[in-house]
C-alpha cells in the first residue's frame, strides 16, 4: 500500500527536545541547581506536565521554587524556552512534503502545552502540518499505543499507508506493531534517503 500520510515527531527532529534531558541538564548547571534533586522532582510530575494534569507554572513551583531562589521565575522560564532551536534542513524537508501537496502531514509528539504552543508558532509549523496530535492535547503520550491508535482514527488511515518519524526507538515499537512504517531519526540526509527508498520524495 502507498504512503499517504506522515508523521514527524518535534522534538529531537524538526527542532531541539523542548525541555529534554540535556536541557534539563544545563538549566541546573546554570542556575546552581542540586541535579539529583532536579531529576528526581522532575520524574515525579514528567507525565502530568507532558499531559496537560500540570501547568508550567506548577511545574516551576515543584521543580524549582518551592524554595527561594538567588534567581527569578521569569528567569529560569526564560531559560526554559530559549532551549528550542530548529533543525533547519529537517524543516526544509517537511515543508517541501507539504508543497507536494500528495500526503497528510502530521505530527506525534510529547510536549509541555505552553512550550508546544510556543514552538508551533516561533517555527513556523503550522503552515506544515495538518493536525498536531501532542501529548498535552491528548492527555496522552508516547509511548502509549493509544496515542498511535488516536492518531490512526482522527486522520482516517490505515496503519499501513502511514510513517512516522521518531528519533527515539521506544517511540516507534507501538505504531511498528500496529502496521505503520518507521523511521529511526538520525540527520536530514539520512531521513532523505531512508524516505526515498518508501518511494517518498520532497518537491525541488
Amino acid at each position: 500500500m502507498p504512503i499517504t500520510t506522515i508523521f514527524f515527531d518535534i522534538g529531537g527532529v524538526l527542532l531541539s527536545d523542548g525541555w529534554g534531558h540535556a536541557s534539563r541538564r544545563a538549566a541546573a548547571e546554570s542556575f546552581g541547581l542540586d541535579w539529583e534533586e532536579y531529576a528526581d522532582r522532575h520524574e515525579k510530575v514528567a507525565h502530568a506536565i507532558e499531559t496537560d494534569r500540570l501547568s508550567l507554572d506548577a511545574y516551576l513551583t515543584r521543580t524549582v521554587f518551592y524554595r527561594p531562589r538567588s534567581f527569578t521565575r521569569e528567569e529560569f522560564r526564560d531559560f526554559v524556552f530559549a532551549q528550542s532551536q530548529p533543525r533547519p534542513e529537517t524543516i526544509e524537508i517537511a515543508q517541501r512534503l507539504a508543497a507536494a501537496q500528495k500526503y497528510f502531514m502530521a505530527t506525534i509528539n510529547n510536549e509541555i502545552l505552553e512550550l508546544n504552543t510556543y514552538r508551533l508558532e516561533k517555527f513556523g509549523l503550522r503552515s506544515i502540518f495538518r493536525v498536531f496530535f501532542s501529548s498535552c492535547f491528548l492527555g496522552i503520550r508516547k509511548p502509549d499505543e493509544a496515542i498511535y491508535r488516536l492518531a490512526l482514527r482522527v486522520s482516517q488511515r490505515d496503519a499501513e499507508e502511514c510513517i512516522f518519524i521518531d528519533d527515539r526507538e521506544v517511540n516507534l515499537e507501538c505504531p511498528r506493531e500496529l502496521g505503520m512504517e518507521t523511521v529511526l531519526y538520525q540527520s536530514a540526509a539520512q531521513l532523505r534517503d531512508t524516505l526515498k527508498q518508501h518511494g517518498i520524495e520532497p518537491s525541488a
